[in-house]
């Protein structure tokens, strides 16, 4: 069953990767990369802070800040003790396949889909009383970790598990916040 699954991974990786061209590889390579998106980190931060102010605003950025560093350290332990060949490294695939970027670290699961879903959800669970079609932001994380298939660095499968994980610490986190908001930094009535 499990042979089945992952060759099922490798078809549709082989299949999504192939559907890139070098005339996007730029675009891809800057999307992937986090700091290319401190822009939409900053429009976040602020929409953040003219919601909630400047205390919720700090408390909320430690969860975020504990989020990631929980998801990222799970995702590491996992990728050290599967130890899954990315797929540019896999030597099955490599003639066949696109590899815009290489990398030597494990593959699964993706710590960019985790990460990035995590926090996607924590924002989303904290802030989607205030906004209509709030649920938008999840382009970014879908956005952000398509770009590893596309770069040869992950399958679907990494990226899938990566968003499961990610979405339910992302959520685990969030009620966290409310139960310690309440008791310690109750918010005003806005």
């Amino acid at each position: 069953m499990l042979e089945k699954i992952l060759s099922l991974d490798t078809e549709l990786f082989v299949f999504l990767n192939g559907l890139g061209s070098p005339t996007y590889d730029g675009l891809w390579l800057f999307i992937t990369k986090q700091s290319n998106w401190i822009p939409l980190f900053l429009l976040l931060l602020y929409v953040i802070y003219k919601k909630l102010g400047g205390k919720q605003t700090l408390y909320l950025l430690l969860f975020v800040a504990l989020l990631v560093t929980f998801t990222d350290q799970m995702t590491n332990v996992v990728k050290n003790n599967v130890q899954r060949l990315r797929p540019c490294n896999n030597v099955e695939i490599a003639s066949y396949i696109r590899i815009v970027k290489m990398s030597n670290a494990f593959s699964f699961f993706s710590g960019h889909a985790a990460n990035s879903m995590a926090v996607a959800a924590f924002i989303y669970f904290t802030l989607r009383s205030y906004f209509k079609h709030f649920e938008l932001i999840f382009l970014w994380p879908f956005i952000f970790a398509y770009s590893r298939i596309y770069l040869g660095l992950h399958y679907p499968g990494d990226i899938l598990t990566g968003y499961f994980f990610g979405f339910i610490f992302g959520f685990l986190m969030f009620k966290s916040y409310k139960i310690l908001q309440k008791k310690y930094f109750p918010q005003p009535n806005l």
